[in-house]
């Protein structure tokens, strides 16, 4: 794992340093890049600093309950105020965006774990040993010896949390649940992380659950399970997008098949595709991903490609 001694100094010297702060969160957004925002955010608010989170899609629901905070549309915000802008997670799928819009006076901070971005910045933490930016923002309070509150500890949990599928992936390594024991002292509350986030299912959820696993199918021939969530399902379903995020993961615990991949129709034209594996499967989404333009991890990769989902009498595809 590189040595970002530097850069956590340098990071921490322009927050003191810079009025408005603007933290950049990805498209759709999860716990991870909620999380790592959220808790710079309070950070920056506790040293008397002023800062606001942008994303082009809302914080859902969930994240929102359990942080007590929302988010602000692109369109909402003077990008010319902020003389830091820090992008948090697949800064790839939103930041990228904006970056052209950045003046030549404001400094960009990139905080990122995935391993195939291609957005940089003045400052750049990228590391994809991590287990997620959340593991990084803690690791920069430790370095600068910043004290992290209840509120800042909740924050990072969810995004450990939410990056190792709450300690099950092949990325939980002991540090990992170090740094999650080590929140927990301070006061996150993992149950209600975990009740609030991945165990309190409506309804809707559930019935759109029913629907993806009842198209499921496995390819013999690759052990690949797949199923496909169309706008259809979600609105018969009264569901939302932010219901689709668990089901690749419940597929990929199927017995007898390699990886896991769900293509749902994300409205604006477009189909995202979630692809998910196990170390010893031996199978590297990513490069199934990035061969549909997209990336991630070897274990958990994705990709989003223009189109609609359609039946034909040779199964679903994408036109």
């Amino acid at each position: 794992m590189p040595n970002f001694f530097q850069e956590f100094h340098t990071l921490n010297y322009t927050i003191k340093n810079s009025d408005n702060v603007l933290l950049f969160a990805h498209s759709r957004p999860d716990g991870d890049t909620a999380g790592a925002s959220l808790a710079l955010k309070e950070y920056i608010k506790n040293i008397g600093g002023k800062a606001e989170v942008a994303c082009f899609d809302p914080l859902p629901d969930y994240l929102k309950d359990t942080t007590g905070n929302d988010f602000k549309f692109p369109s909402q915000i003077d990008l010319g105020q902020y003389k830091l802008i820090i992008a948090t997670d697949s800064v790839d799928r939103g930041f990228n965006k904006i970056k052209d819009r950045v003046g030549e006076n404001q400094i960009t901070a990139i905080l990122d774990h995935h391993p195939d971005i291609t957005t940089r910045g003045d400052i750049n933490i990228i590391d994809p040993a991590f287990s997620s930016v959340c593991e990084i923002v803690y690791e920069f309070f430790i370095f600068n010896k910043i004290e992290i509150n209840r509120k800042m500890a909740t924050c990072l949990m969810l995004g450990i949390l939410g990056d190792t599928g709450m300690f099950q992936h092949s990325n939980t390594t002991p540090h990992a649940l170090e740094i999650a024991s080590h929140l927990m002292k301070l006061g996150a509350p993992l149950s209600k992380i975990v009740q609030m986030s991945f165990s309190n299912k409506k309804i809707s959820t559930l019935k759109l659950w029913g629907k993806a696993f009842e198209k499921a199918k496995i390819d013999s021939k690759n052990g690949m399970i797949f199923t496909v969530l169309t706008q259809n399902d979600i609105a018969e379903c009264e569901a939302s997008n932010d219901d689709i995020a668990q089901v690749s993961g419940i597929l990929n615990t199927v017995p007898g098949t390699r990886f896991a991949m769900i293509l749902s129709e994300r409205g604006d034209g477009i189909v995202k595709g979630s692809l998910r594996s196990e170390e010893y499967k031996d199978v590297d989404v990513s490069k199934i991903a990035a061969r549909l333009g997209g990336g991630g991890h070897k274990l958990a990769s994705g990709f989003e490609i223009k189109g609609k989902i359609v039946e034909t009498e040779d199964g679903w595809k994408i036109i």
